[in-house]
């Protein structure tokens, strides 16, 4: 099979590729990433030289067009895509134009193609807020920001796709995902790299948002699972059951690290924030998939791997990052909390000498937020 993935210099997408080359090796991957500030090719470092990589854009028709005739491809599946809400709250326009217009370009070139089977890398939040039992895959769309609204155009463009000209596409719509590789702006890597810089932890609100957390690696299985075994025109939700309120998966992250609750600064909440996620995947389930690390050993394991590769995520705390993290944070506090968080910064670096050894842990133009 020869694989195009999209988005595959992301956090999910590079997972995905490390899995297939690890697991499918007669597979050919083909990664076509645009190398936005989430995309890194280092991502692949531990595939080098086993993939194929092409630097372009969804919303690109040429340059897809080109991509599926020289490499004969045979499956694509899409993890591209601007994905964090928080950035989509601040400008929504290139949220549009890759999950919505670069969707359908990709469709569209798909089809003259004749690729044979597709997956659409979705998420939860196109559920909104879950306030009793589960989302099912028959469950409304009811997106509550820019980000979950484009997505959900892109979940609609598959399935009229395979509605109007039964073309053999899918859909996964995955819950919060973390571990390895995953770019500092989501709660899990920021919170880590914040207390391993010496930093507090920005914690929206009351803290007491919900999400179903699902390790990367499990993620990716699951997205494989539906490719292979998957029925066109399926949506198969993946997700792990796991529920922590956000301030409780605060308190297991500064465990991990040795830190206290001082290390936390709430900050006030962001518009339109969903209070809880909750996914049903027995639909997933009856295709042999089930995830199987829980969220303390997969904390344990991406806290450990954020603590051995500074060299991998420093230099993307820098720029623009720091830039986009005074907007959204330090502009946020009153003027008692900022003079309270400067005054007390120094205290926590002092503290970070203390902190105990523990374990090992973009989409791409990808997904997971606070």
């Amino acid at each position: 099979m020869n694989v195009l993935v999209p988005g595959g210099a992301g956090f999910i997408g590079s997972a995905f590729a490390r899995l297939l080359v690890r697991e499918r090796p007669k597979w050919n991957v083909i990664i076509f990433d645009k190398l936005t500030y989430a995309g890194n090719r280092a991502n692949l470092q531990p595939v080098e030289g086993k993939h194929a990589f092409i630097l372009g854009d969804i919303a690109d028709a040429p340059a897809v067009r080109m991509a599926l005739h020289e490499h004969a491809v045979t499956a694509i599946v899409n993890f591209a895509a601007e994905s964090h809400v928080d950035r989509s709250i601040l400008s929504g326009a290139e949220f549009i134009d890759t999950d919505v217009l670069g969707t359908y370009v990709l469709l569209t070139e798909a089809r003259a193609a004749r690729v044979g089977r597709y997956v659409q890398v979705s998420t939860d939040e196109v559920y909104g807020s879950i306030s009793e039992g589960t989302a099912t895959e028959e469950s409304p769309v009811r997106p509550n920001n820019p980000y979950s609204a484009s997505k959900a155009g892109g979940d609609l463009q598959v399935r009229a796709a395979f509605q109007t000209y039964r073309f053999p596409a899918m859909v996964t719509r995955g819950s919060n995902t973390y571990g390895p590789y995953q770019y500092p702006e989501k709660i899990i890597p920021l919170f880590v790299t914040n207390l391993l810089e010496g930093k507090k932890v920005p914690l929206y609100g009351d803290g007491r948002n919900r999400r179903d957390w699902l390790y990367v690696e499990d993620h990716a299985r699951g997205i494989l699972t539906v490719l292979e075994r998957g029925t066109p025109g399926e949506i198969y939700n993946l997700g792990s059951a796991e529920e922590y309120e956000n301030v409780m998966l605060t308190r297991l992250i500064l465990a991990e690290l040795g830190k206290g609750e001082e290390c936390i600064e709430h900050v006030p909440d962001r518009p339109g924030h969903d209070r809880r996620y909750a996914l049903d995947s027995s639909k997933a389930y009856g295709l042999d998939w089930r995830p199987t690390v829980s969220l303390p050993q997969g904390l344990t394991q991406t806290v450990a791997w954020y603590k051995a590769n500074r060299a991998w995520w420093e230099p993307l705390k820098s720029g623009e990052y720091l830039e986009y993290y005074r907007r959204q944070y330090h502009e946020r506090r009153s003027p008692e909390m900022a003079k309270h968080h400067s005054a007390s910064e120094g205290r926590v670096s002092k503290g970070l000498s203390n902190s105990r050894a523990p374990h090992k842990g973009r989409e791409e133009r990808g997904r997971t937020e606070p």
